[in-house]
């Protein structure tokens, strides 16, 4: 029930971003019973693959699958909403996500793909990279964090790694987010007024906008020499946040030939009741005050 409550609060959070968007003449106005319908739809579709995703896991856990998904693409492209989705009802001693900050001095001297490694899936593990080694040929080459020398090494020692990965047992899927110039500024500008996510907003996030043309280069660079038979490419269509998240998740699904894992049947014991035992009062110094009543 909580998860529900949490996804209805998310969802009047896109009504409003609609509301907006429809004053400032970047949304066309919705049919209201076309909204409720696609609404009612939208839930119950994300329930059903949420379910998926539990049965996922379970094989996951049976088999000692190794499962990595990258998430990759445009800044505020939908990246986040969906890893949220993923891992909303998963076991997070099973799916995990991995998001690196900015390397320290020790990172930039070692091999480039080096911290990734520890955070790389053991058997019955699921890793969601939200962003990954792929800041080489994205943003550390757009804002010249990286030279192009170091760019090359990286794109010659990618399908190597890949490659190992893969042939380790790995199940490495890469998806790229995409979403149009327009759309990325109206959710820059929410963003911008809105006092609970102006944190998501970076100086690298600004940049983006100035050089968006750069980071198309680099994006159809990387799509051209990293999308490999073993380790392809997905583009998610990213306008529509709620049907980005649905494609996304059923086409990740596709992608693993999981089956629904035999359970026993579950039975809750009964409470055991000992007639000597008594349960002290919680000391008056150690509650929290109640401030809502």
């Amino acid at each position: 029930m909580d998860d529900l409550v949490e996804e209805i609060e998310h969802d009047l959070e896109d009504i409003f971003e609609e509301h907006i968007g429809v004053k400032a003449g970047l949304r066309p106005q919705v049919d209201p019973k076309a909204r409720l319908s696609f609404r009612r739809f939208y839930f119950q579709e994300l329930r059903r693959l949420q379910i998926e995703l539990v049965q996922m896991q379970d094989w996951v856990v049976e088999t000692g699958a190794k499962i990595a998904v990258i998430f990759e693409g445009r800044d505020a492209a939908g990246k986040g909403g969906v890893i949220k989705r993923i891992t909303q009802r998963l076991n997070p001693r099973v799916c995990r996500v991995t998001a690196l900050p900015a390397p320290s001095e020790r990172e930039k001297s070692q091999w480039y793909f080096q911290r990734y490694v520890p955070h790389l899936p053991a058997g019955g593990e699921i890793v969601l990279f939200d962003r990954s080694w792929y800041n080489r040929s994205g943003v550390e080459r757009v804002m010249n964090f990286c030279n192009e020398e170091q760019v090359e090494q990286f794109f010659h020692d990618v399908p190597m790694f890949e490659q190992m990965l893969v042939n380790s047992g790995v199940r490495l899927i890469k998806y790229w987010f995409s979403i149009t110039d327009e759309e990325q500024e109206f959710r820059f500008q929410c963003r911008i007024h809105d006092p609970l996510k102006q944190w998501k907003l970076s100086p690298m996030d600004l940049q983006s906008r100035v050089r968006w043309e750069d980071y198309t280069k680099a994006k159809e660079e990387t799509f051209e020499r990293t999308s490999f038979p073993y380790a392809p490419w997905h583009v998610v269509e990213g306008n529509d946040k709620k049907r980005a998240r649905l494609n996304c998740i059923h086409h990740l699904l596709d992608q693993i030939p999981y089956k629904p894992v035999e359970r026993d049947e579950i039975k809750l014991p009964k409470r055991v009741h000992h007639e000597d035992y008594h349960r002290h009062p919680v000391p008056t110094q150690m509650k929290v005050p109640e401030y809502y009543e």
